[in-house]
């Protein structure tokens, strides 16, 4: 089974404004969407991959990119799995950056790694837990099968420091994907073990 992770194109989302989770998305930016497009058109012209399945996350700017892109594959409709969503923001989706230390007080994730970012979110752990539940869960549903997940850099990132045995280091390499690039990994099922086939690809963007 072959999962190829395709991250979001450029979006109004970051560490300023509302916390971007399903509700505080407001999707992508222009450029963004040129993103997409580059990578729809790519993908039409180079006839480079054969997908049987494609899905995305709950939150908008995957969502987006997704139904951009997934034309140039033969599919007009994109399954919705919350499990490829970012890290679940909880109760915190929608809560300005700047108010979130005084609702629901700082810390750093890698340091107390079971702590929830908000109450009804994720933690570090329980994060991590989700991206290779939903890795083993596909490899299972869709043996022999390609799979395009449209989703988001920390999912993307996870799957890396999972299947790399990097989860709790503090001082790991930081891993930040291009904006629609691709990511593939390759399940062996008898060994149960994933491959990397290669990451970060943005060549459509060059």
């Amino acid at each position: 089974m072959k999962l190829i992770f395709v991250r979001h194109g450029d979006a109004h989302a970051g560490f300023h404004g509302p916390i971007a989770g399903p509700t505080g998305c407001t999707g992508l930016t222009d450029l963004g969407r040129s993103q997409a497009l580059r990578l729809r058109d790519h993908l039409m012209s180079s006839q480079r991959l054969r997908v049987d399945h494609v899905m995305t996350s709950l939150i908008p700017r995957a969502i987006e990119t997704a139904e951009i892109a997934a034309p140039a594959l033969g599919f007009t409709r994109v399954e919705r799995d919350c499990s490829l969503c970012e890290v679940h923001t909880g109760d915190a989706d929608g809560v300005d950056w700047s108010d979130y230390p005084t609702v629901f007080g700082s810390f750093d994730m890698l340091a107390e790694p079971d702590r929830l970012f908000a109450p009804n979110g994720d933690s570090w752990n329980s994060f991590h837990q989700r991206v290779g539940s939903v890795m083993d869960r596909l490899a299972i549903d869709h043996a022999g099968r390609t799979v395009m997940a449209v989703c988001h850099a920390g999912v993307i990132a996870a799957s890396l420091r999972l299947h790399f045995g990097a989860i709790g280091h503090t001082n790991a390499a930081r891993l930040i994907p291009t904006n629609t690039s691709l990511t593939e990994w390759e399940h062996d099922p008898t060994s149960a073990v994933w491959t990397l086939r290669y990451y970060n690809d943005a060549r459509h963007l060059d």
